[in-house]
This record gives structure tokens, C-alpha cells and sequence, in this order.
């Protein structure tokens, strides 16, 4: 199996990017394509979820099919909930799993579509960011890509309104995506999350060691550090931990769980983790 093609640097500095909409991806195939089912299915989720003590600033999710992945995502955004009101912009950051990406990369496009609606992109943020030399504009980084598409209807449901920031992280620095982080931070108005699945095709027990060992390791690291192999949103994570050596953040896991607890059978299992982001040391 060849590489992944590579995504060429183009900022689009000269010319503003075309109006667009990204159309959904993955509907269908991950989550339910009808809005009545889909809507049905993320209410469902929720329910059943247990959030965190108190109010997070943001979150690390997974990003499988909901079938796999969904409750497990749903105990992380059951902790935003008790901010909805206040949240005016969700930055989301996930893993390239379909191209070669230099640095980070922003969509062409001036929405994203799933099938309850469009959310718009925080042109004005997007502008300030793209000023980083790690940043690029890559329709095609997005085209196929899952790791952001996914949380979209969880946004949807929990968030009277938001704009969106998505950035799909290729090969960057823990240093250049806590660059972003910081630059795209702000205040109550503005949520972070992380998109991220743990291990991969170990069978159940090995799958649960190793998942419980890189959980520690987020939630008690004081540097960046993840293996890619145990987390295929090691460097998005990384950024939000090298960001911690400078400001107060804290990770706390609130779900730990992997396909073979959910629909999925136990010879070989994918590993995901709930964690929410707290301003200040624990």
C-alpha cells in the first residue's frame, strides 16, 4: 500500500476561498444519514451518558461509527452541556487519515453540512490563524475526512449556536499545534476539542491494558510525549500538552472503553477515551 498523497502548502492569501458548503462525508456510514434518525440516535446517546462533576472547557472524544464509539463520546459532551448557553465557537482539532499533511489545515469552505443542518466557520478566527506558517488551506485534507465530521452532530445537539473552527493536524510539532491552541483559546465563548481514538486491533485484554496506560499518560503528563501508535490523535493531544507546560490545563477521564464493551467483537478491538479540558491545575 503506497503512501497517502501529499497536500500541497497554499495558504490562499492572494484570493479569498470560494463560497462553499463541505458536504457531509461519512453519513450513512458512520452515523445515521436521515436527520430523524440521526437526531434520534445522538438524543439516545446523551441520555444515557454520565457527565463530569463540573463544566469543561473542552474535550478529548473518539471519532468512530456511533455504533462503536458514540457512547463514549457522549459521556465527554454531556460535560459541555452545562455550558451550552455561554458557547459561541467549537475549535476542533483531529488526525489526517487520508492524506500527507504538512502542519494544519482549514477547509476551503465557508460551512459544514451533516444532515441536521450547516454549522458556519469562524471566518474571522480562521484569517488570525492562518497568519501561523504552520496553517494551510486544503480542500482535499477535508474532503474524506472523518475525524471532524463525526462530533458534528453531537455540537449540534448540545449548542443552541456556534461557529466552527476544524483543523485537521498532519505532521506537526507539539510545539506548532500548541501554537494554534493558544492563539484560538479564548474565553467562555469558546470550546476545544480534540478528536482522537485510542489502540488498535489488539484483542480485548491487551487492548484494555494498553488503553488504561496511555489514559494515565494524558491525564498525568507534564510534557508531550503520546506514541502515534497508541493514540491516533497523539499529535493533536501533544499540542494541548505542550500548552499545559505554559498555562494551567488539566485532563481529567471520565470514560474509558473500547468496541469490544459496545457493538464490536473482542479478537480485535479499537480503544477510545471520554476526557474533559479544565482551566486549572487538579
Amino acid at each position: 500500500m503506497g503512501a497517502p498523497p501529499k497536500v500541497s502548502r497554499t495558504h490562499g492569501s492572494e484570493h479569498a476561498p470560494e463560497q462553499r458548503t463541505r458536504a457531509p462525508a461519512c453519513a450513512g456510514r458512520f452515523y445515521p444519514a436521515s436527520p430523524a434518525q440521526l437526531g434520534e440516535a445522538v438524543d439516545g446517546l446523551l441520555a444515557g451518558a454520565t457527565p463530569g462533576p463540573s463544566a469543561a472547557k473542552g474535550v478529548i472524544a473518539p471519532h468512530a461509527g456511533y455504533a462503536y464509539s458514540g457512547p463514549i463520546a457522549a459521556t465527554a459532551y454531556a460535560s459541555l452541556r452545562a455550558r451550552a448557553q455561554e458557547i459561541e465557537r467549537v475549535v476542533l482539532l483531529g488526525p489526517a487519515h487520508h492524506v500527507y499533511l504538512d502542519g494544519l489545515a482549514l477547509p476551503k469552505a465557508d460551512a459544514f453540512a451533516t444532515p441536521l443542518g450547516e454549522v458556519e466557520l469562524d471566518a474571522g478566527l480562521a484569517a488570525r490563524v492562518l497568519e501561523l506558517p504552520q496553517v494551510q488551506r486544503s480542500a482535499e485534507a477535508h474532503a474524506r475526512e472523518h475525524s471532524l465530521e463525526v462530533h458534528l452532530p453531537f455540537l449540534q445537539a448540545i449548542l443552541p449556536r456556534f461557529r466552527l473552527l476544524p483543523l485537521v493536524v498532519g505532521d506537526a510539532t507539539p510545539e506548532q499545534v500548541a501554537e494554534v491552541l493558544e492563539l484560538c483559546w479564548g474565553g467562555p465563548e469558546t470550546a476545544i476539542v480534540i478528536s482522537s481514538d485510542l489502540s488498535h486491533y489488539h484483542d480485548y485484554a491487551q487492548a484494555t491494558q494498553l488503553d488504561r496506560a496511555t489514559a494515565e499518560s494524558i491525564v498525568g503528563a507534564t510534557r508531550p510525549g503520546l506514541d502515534p501508535r497508541r493514540a491516533c490523535g497523539a499529535r493533536c493531544i501533544d499540542g494541548l500538552l505542550a500548552l499545559g507546560q505554559r498555562h494551567a490545563i488539566a485532563v481529567e477521564l471520565l470514560d474509558l472503553r473500547n468496541s469490544g464493551d459496545t457493538a464490536g467483537p473482542r479478537d480485535q478491538v479499537v480503544g477510545y477515551g471520554a476526557f474533559a479540558i479544565r482551566e486549572g491545575r487538579s
